[in-house]
């Protein structure tokens, strides 16, 4: 057992206690029987927020159940421990013809951690969160019993834990579905938009034809330039005519914390706005290799260190569909307002695609997330100020990349969570469980 680092979340906010760290080398009895403090499991640290924290207590560190256990090439159907990250798969995969069928913006999580988070991606509108392509999967909880959940075997289990943030117990194995590619290249066509309004616009037309749709917002816009943009829509290129080169060389390190946050008030507006006319063309199509396109951040290594030592704030919410272009503009009105705009800006319409997850966070509506430097006080005031909005559109705040919502909050965002806590292992907990369940446990 070994001391858990300093900051073991991706927002590299400080944690007060660092927990302890088992490693289990076998899925087959990867917990302590008798443990005395509470237990989670913990991935390749890139939620956020204090989902992945357990101050006081155990960490069981699933990076050492990192086995690639099957792999039908023929239907695409692959079999791992929790611990394999999507780089993994689609360093194997991608050759064959096969993709991961749901990505968030990194590919260094972890299968059980996209599990656990029921993640999203550009392609929501189509495919849902990545729990609706789960077939199967063994958790093994606290009492010693290791089960098999799915839709048809302990379907409550499997709810629950499907975005249920690592508290139902330990996942030693998952078997999940791929999609058929023509190979790593995109086709890519990029769209600048001057206002939320065509970004709605954009987004409607684009959703029949277009397998991932996403969008870059100018956060320090205001006016009639509000929510102005890059709209960029893709689809896999065929096999045929895709460029025969390799992908994107290693990009450039923060081999080192700087002594304050280089995204600060000084340079948002300056970075947005070059940004926003990086190029003269209103609209461009281009062949893109996968991984800038899903994954821009993973070109510059450790970027979060970026912040400076304080870290940073992810907020990411949606607001139903029925009030969303709304809802969006008061809070980028009220981001501008308090001078504190965000660069790592995404924009998207989630679609109407059910997830199986209890907690899970999509849900039709428009999805904005922000990173916003820990400036303290002034910036858990406006996060404040932007559940406002959010909790009288009746949206939710994804727990993924949470560090600060109340529990009042939580418990409007997941009605679910009662039924949810029955599922909850009695010897697994969390700092964000503890803190939104307050009085409740």
């Amino acid at each position: 057992m070994t001391a858990a680092p300093s900051h073991p979340s991706w927002g590299r906010l400080p944690t007060s206690t660092p927990a302890q760290v088992i490693r289990p080398t076998s899925g087959r009895a990867p917990l302590p029987a008798d443990a005395e403090h509470a237990m989670l499991p913990y991935g390749n640290g890139r939620s956020y927020g204090d989902s992945p924290l357990n101050n006081d207590g155990l960490l069981v560190d699933t990076r050492s159940l990192d086995h690639l256990l099957a792999f039908d090439v023929e239907h695409g159907v692959l079999e791992c421990e929790p611990g394999v990250l999507l780089a993994d798969i689609l360093r194997i995969a991608v050759p064959q013809g096969w993709f991961v069928p749901v990505t968030p913006g990194t590919q260094y999580v972890t299968v059980g951690g996209a599990i656990a988070n029921d993640v999203h991606g550009k392609n929501h509108h189509v495919a849902g969160s990545f729990g609706r392509h789960v077939l199967d999967f063994d958790i093994t909880t606290s009492d010693g019993l290791t089960r098999t959940c799915s839709r048809q075997s302990n379907p409550k289990l499997f709810a629950a834990t499907i975005g249920g943030l690592g508290l139902t117990g330990l996942i030693t194995r998952i078997r999940f579905c791929l999609k058929r590619i023509g190979g790593p290249f995109m086709d890519v066509d990029t769209h600048r938009f001057d206002n939320l309004a065509r970004f709605f616009e954009l987004s409607e037309a684009s959703e029949s034809d277009y397998e991932y749709t996403v969008a870059w917002v100018d956060c320090s816009a205001r006016g009639a330039r509000l929510g102005r943009g890059w709209f960029m829509r893709a689809n896999h290129a065929p096999a045929m005519g895709q460029p025969n080169t390799a992908g994107p060389k290693p990009g450039p390190n923060f081999a080192l914390t700087p002594p304050f946050s280089l995204m600060n008030r000084a340079t948002l507006t300056p970075l947005n706005t070059l940004y926003f006319h990086r190029k003269r063309r209103q609209r461009f199509r281009a062949l893109q290799h996968y991984q800038p396109y899903f994954y821009p951040l993973d070109g510059i290594r450790n970027w979060n260190r970026a912040y400076g030592p304080r870290g940073f704030f992810q907020y990411q919410c949606v607001v139903p569909p029925g009030d969303a272009q709304a809802a969006i503009a008061e809070l980028l009105e009220r981001i501008a307002a308090a001078d504190a705009g965000s660069f790592l800006s995404v924009l998207k319409v989630f679609g109407d695609v059910p997830s199986p997850g209890m907690l899970s966070f999509p849900r039709p509506g428009a999805t904005l997330a922000l990173d916003f430097p820990n400036r303290g006080e002034a910036t858990r005031r406006l996060l404040d100020s932007l559940d406002e909005v959010v909790m009288a559109a009746g949206g939710a705040v994804y727990p993924a990349k949470d560090a600060r919502m109340s529990a009042a909050a939580f418990q409007q965002y997941f009605p679910r969570w009662p039924e949810f806590s029955e599922y909850v292992d009695p010897a697994f907990s969390s700092n964000f469980w503890r803190r939104v369940m307050g009085d409740k446990q």
